[in-house]
């Protein structure tokens, strides 16, 4: 019976994985539930046990403030020059009969109220235009600002240039153990009543990204991957201005085929 509660345990685990889109409590990240998500991360397979993963915990106010900035200044700049919505357009979906159809991507259901009248229009020059002279950009480059900067960890992912060698399998298989070790923490955060996001807005814009490793100090050696906030969960979460966390997830018979890629696996 323990086996099988265990088992059931880490089956609602996997299904109830979330990403947090909000802000986390003040509170610092005890260093025993640091040290086990490392621990935990370390359990994941690579390449004949290479564990080319390396990660920089990050505690310091100043420096989480300043990756806070870049995260907003960032945000600001891809939505002004028009480079957010041009480069994840095929993500949106605008009604809840688009996701039933297609069940993926994000539904745009929350948006700030000066853009509400605007959904559909987001993403044409006319809206680009619209929503800079209602300051959206720099409302939302703060947004984003806060989210970081608020959290009381952040956590840098490398990986181990010997190892991550971009034009070579090995690059493949480097990144293959990152994902995996990436997922054990986000499947175990639950356990400790945390939450975890990806800051990715600073990756797409290279100065940005470089400020970041210079305030890291990432030698040669190391390749920088992503950068994750980390916190406990407040008790009582509000929506974030516009909320890009879905929990649709396609069907069986659209991403699941039985024997050749011809014969689409049934539905439960």
């Amino acid at each position: 019976m323990t086996k099988v509660l265990s088992d059931l345990s880490l089956l609602q685990g996997i299904l109830g994985r979330r990403t947090t889109n909000g802000p986390f409590k003040p509170d610092s990240v005890k260093k025993e539930h640091q040290h086990m998500l490392m621990k935990l991360a370390s359990a994941a397979p690579s390449h004949f046990n290479s564990q080319p993963w390396r990660f920089v915990l990050i505690e310091n106010r100043d420096t989480i403030e300043r990756i806070g900035a870049i995260a907003g200044e960032s945000m600001q700049k891809l939505i002004e020059r028009g480079i957010f919505f041009e480069r994840y357009r095929r993500y949106f979906r605008f009604s809840q009969k688009e996701m039933d159809e297609r069940r993926d991507g994000i539904f745009i259901d929350h948006l700030p109220a000066p853009l509400k009248p605007f959904t559909r229009q987001i993403f044409s020059d006319a809206g680009l235009s619209v929503m800079r002279n209602l300051g959206v950009p720099k409302r939302l480059g703060e947004d984003n600002r806060k989210l970081v900067a608020g959290s009381p960890l952040l956590m840098a992912v490398l990986l181990d240039k010997t190892e991550y060698v971009p034009d070579q399998l090995s690059g493949f298989y480097s990144i293959f153990g990152m994902g995996a070790a990436i997922e054990n923490i986000w499947l175990a955060i639950q356990e400790f009543k945390m939450g975890i996001q990806f800051v990715s807005t600073p990756m797409e814009i290279p100065e940005a990204w470089q400020e970041i490793q210079h305030l890291i100090r990432v030698p040669e050696s190391l390749e920088l991957m992503a950068v994750y906030r980390l916190g406990y969960l407040p008790d009582d979460p509000k929506r974030p201005s516009i909320d890009w966390n879905s929990r649709e997830r396609k069907r069986l018979s659209q991403f699941v085929f039985r024997e050749t890629c011809d014969t689409p696996e049934e539905d439960d």
